[in-house]
């Protein structure tokens, strides 16, 4: 589906354009996507329904400008890490901080990591978004780290595992939270599985 998403050039239209993508993500973050309607979302921005139709078809075309919003809040943290970096990698103090950062993510942006992730296996646009993600997240990490002078095998691999890794462990730790686990000893087994496959 081709999205119909106006391009404002003024900066004051370009200012009520992002007010209401970050109203649709405070809306999305609390009631959901499904819970709210493009009036809540105008009446959070400030700005007449109209003015929100100006800009957008719909509220699955907010949904999908919120979506990348969402991505960027999560994916720049992670790239701020690697910024900070020169060689050697001590990858023992940067997958904890990796780990870290991961839980801090989803705690942060839990509602509308929820409010999203719910819509992928039903939203085509949405699941591709979150593809992009993965798919984008693990080339440039792979990028950062060839320059950081780290040589492995078969990278693209080892990096798109190991966030298979974190993002199930920040899942299992923010979201499950089972009674019968001890997050510190499975946090500490993480960090020795992407130690050793990056080792």
């Amino acid at each position: 589906m081709r999205n119909l998403v106006r391009q404002p050039q003024q900066e004051r239209s370009i200012e009520k354009k992002n007010r209401i993508i970050e109203a649709g993500y405070q809306l999305f973050s609390e009631v959901g996507y499904y819970g709210t309607n493009t009036a809540e979302i105008a009446k959070r921005a400030g700005v007449s329904t109209g003015i929100v139709y100006g800009y957008f078809q719909d509220k699955r075309d907010i949904l999908i400008c919120v979506l990348e919003l969402y991505i960027n809040k999560v994916f720049d943290p992670f790239l701020r890490l690697f910024d900070k970096l020169t060689p050697p990698i001590d990858f023992e103090i940067l997958i904890p901080k990796l780990i870290e950062q991961a839980i801090k993510t989803h705690k942060n942006n839990r509602k509308i990591h929820e409010a999203l992730h719910s819509l992928a296996s039903s939203d085509e646009a949405v699941n591709a978004q979150f593809i992009a993600l993965e798919d984008n997240i693990t080339l440039k990490i792979s990028d950062k780290l060839s320059k950081l002078e780290v040589n492995i095998d078969n990278p693209l691999e080892k990096i798109h595992f190991a966030m298979d890794i974190i993002q199930s462990f920040s899942h299992e730790y923010v979201f499950d939270k089972h009674d019968y686990i001890d997050y510190f000893v499975m946090k500490e087994m993480v960090v020795k599985i992407l130690k050793d496959l990056f080792n």
